[in-house]
């Protein structure tokens, strides 16, 4: 892992001081996902949220519909998302929700985008049968938030073409998880992700389809949920790219007192601190505003040149 600017992070740091950023020494940078191609050393890239739920939390099933999870998920990719995570069932616990009524719910939204533009389409289901499914109608990314604790999804993903997408957490699915305790959040959760990584691997899941993801705000508090941003770089130290869950999540309502609907401004800080400690992949609701954000990064990064450049020539 290198660090601009000439700075250094101590190996195990609790948190870096002085300026810089986290360059991560990545196993396989350039990958192919479905039909767009990454360059993850030069590029953060986008993944916008479209919940096909009546209870998500933020948007409150303002995308149920078939045709406004469609619309939603299309004109993300126009305003530059690079890729669109759909989901059938939220995180959080709340009524049952059978396999079939989840593939019913995702799989007729990921045939339709697919039809309709090239972006990256992810699922975000913990089901072995309903990835199967997602990606026969057209996904290349399996987003599992209980972080293959079905080896049966892994066994899955390896059968097919899709990246998986490792996601730190506690709990068995939709199940309450109540006062996590952690002696070193960062630690855990790194190590946790070290093993269901090598279980990807076991299965046959090359490493240029891994993805991880700490699980802001998964069975933690937002204490641990901060510190373990901040020590991001030992997550990042893995070698795979990293996905931030950080879009108006909890941590960023109780750390400034703001609720759900009000919290545009923590999110953008908080995915912009996450890429610049080495994230690769920021998860967000507000398309727009993400966009801008992350192409502002990497422009004052010089990964990307200015769109013009006429200020005081």
């Amino acid at each position: 892992m290198r660090v601009g600017l000439g700075t250094g992070l101590p190996s195990g740091a609790a948190g870096a001081t002085g300026p810089g950023w986290v360059v991560p020494d990545l196993r396989e940078p350039v990958r192919t996902i479905g039909r767009r191609t990454f360059d993850f050393d030069h590029r953060i890239a986008v993944m916008a949220i479209v919940n096909r739920t009546p209870d998500s939390f933020h948007d409150k099933g303002r995308t149920f519909a078939l045709d406004r999870a469609v619309e939603a998920a299309v004109t993300a990719a126009e305003q530059g998302a690079d890729w669109v995570d759909i989901g059938g069932v939220k995180f959080a616990p709340g009524p049952e929700l059978s396999a079939a009524d989840e593939i019913e719910r995702v799989v007729p939204v990921v045939e339709q985008v697919a039809q309709q533009s090239d972006v990256t389409i992810s699922v975000d289901t913990f089901r072995p049968e309903v990835a199967a499914a997602a990606i026969a109608a057209g996904a290349s990314v399996v987003n599992d938030t209980t972080g293959l604790a079905d080896l049966r999804m892994a066994a899955v993903v390896a059968d097919s073409d899709a990246t998986i997408v490792i996601t730190h957490s506690l709990a068995a699915p939709r199940q309450q998880y109540p006062k996590p305790q952690y002696a070193d959040v960062a630690g855990e959760v790194a190590a946790f992700l070290r093993l269901r990584v090598d279980r990807a691997l076991e299965a046959g899941i090359p490493e240029d389809r891994i993805i991880i993801d700490p699980g802001h705000d998964l069975n933690k508090t937002t204490v641990h949920t901060l510190e373990l941003t901040r020590r991001l770089p030992e997550v990042v130290a893995l070698g795979y790219p990293v996905l931030a869950a950080v879009s108006n999540k909890d941590f960023v309502g109780e750390s400034l007192g703001r609720p759900r609907g009000e919290r545009l401004s923590g999110t953008l800080a908080a995915a912009t601190v996450s890429a610049m400690l080495g994230a690769r992949i920021v998860r967000m609701h507000d398309v727009v505003e993400s966009v801008d954000a992350m192409r502002m990064v990497e422009t004052v990064l010089g990964w990307r040149a200015p769109l013009e450049a006429r200020h005081n020539t």
